[in-house]
């Protein structure tokens, strides 16, 4: 079996690595300063989008501390500091998998210092933005639909399943795909390319062996070919819980048994004929740990897990907060 990889993982040289990841928030609760949020970028570039938006600005921080934006200088004329500069110009679209709080909070309460971005989500989530956060009551109205006054600071871009969108600014095209969390409230993978490689993001998901709706076996169909071709340079795969948590109390997420057991189902997909082999030396980055104010260290525990879990091979990457992470 393979070890764990550090939760932070750079190759030895940037000839080989195709994006960049910088992670401003990981956790899945229930703490309020480290939740869903992700830069991705190409891997010299200072330009990004944002998986999610849990935490903004403190992740930025922490980013910043730990040496994520060397490249990044401050305007020395602006009134904005680093983080300030790296939030209004340097993340140029953020794609929101769910309107869960985790997943949104930064956004929301960030916007006022923001400047004029597109969100792009599937409807389900733009409605839920629209309808219950940026409403002008629990939040000014920071959208370009809804409640009045209108303003415009955020442009949703209502994304259709499986059709591609570009993301201007970026030379990065996307793809969204349904996720049940559970069953009835959709969650979102998004599958973004640059050049000729892509990444998965995928969203809070329950296994589909639990589920009516066999929507991770439709996006694994869709990416088998990607794997097949070695142009997938990793994929986000949440594992909230640890393997004793009852099935019944999982709330639409994955523990380690569901996690493999869905690569699993992946790896056959891809070869059928040698599916332990198939998707050996492929980067996990495992997101989405919750945290409880427990004794028991949940992050240890899941980490051992997924560890005994892994037959297939594959480079579990832990994140934490302020990580670069270059794939």
């Amino acid at each position: 079996m393979k070890h764990l990889i550090s939760s932070v993982f750079f190759l030895p040289s940037f000839i080989f690595a195709h994006f960049q990841v910088i992670v401003l928030g990981c956790s899945g609760g229930p703490g309020e300063t480290n939740n869903s949020a992700y830069l991705v970028g190409a891997q010299s570039s200072n330009d990004f989008i944002a998986f999610d938006a849990g935490t903004i600005l403190h992740g930025l921080e922490i980013a910043v501390e730990k040496g994520a934006f060397t490249k990044i200088n401050k305007n020395p004329v602006s009134p904005w500091s680093l983080t300030g500069e790296i939030l209004r110009n340097h993340i140029h679209a953020y794609l929101i998998s769910h309107p869960h709080l985790d997943h949104v909070a930064g956004l929301i309460i960030n916007s006022t210092c923001d400047s004029k971005k597109p969100i792009y989500a599937l409807n389900a989530t733009i409605d839920a933005i629209r309808d219950h956060l940026f409403n002008g009551i629990i939040w000014p109205n920071f959208g370009s639909e809804g409640n009045l006054p209108i303003l415009h600071q955020y442009d949703y871009k209502r994304v259709k399943e499986k059709e591609p969108f570009l993301i201007p600014n970026m030379q990065m095209q996307g793809q969204a795909f349904v996720l049940s969390h559970p069953d009835g409230y959709v969650s979102t993978a998004f599958l973004i390319k640059h050049e000729e490689y892509y990444i998965l993001y995928c969203g809070d998901t329950a296994p589909d062996s639990l589920e009516k709706q066999k929507n991770l076996e439709m996006l694994w169909r869709e990416i088998a070919p990607i794997i097949r071709n070695k142009k997938l340079s990793a994929i986000f795969l949440e594992c909230s819980y640890c393997n004793h948590v009852d099935n019944n109390h999982l709330y639409g997420h994955l523990k380690p048994h569901f996690l493999f057991e869905e690569l699993n189902h992946l790896a056959k997909i891809v070869d059928s004929t040698n599916s332990k082999k198939a998707l050996e030396g492929l980067k996990v980055l495992v997101t989405h740990i919750k945290h409880p104010p427990l004794k028991q260290d949940s992050e240890k525990t899941i980490q051992n897990e997924l560890y005994q879990e892994n037959d297939l091979g594959v480079e579990l990457i832990f994140l934490h907060q302020g990580d670069k992470v270059m794939l």
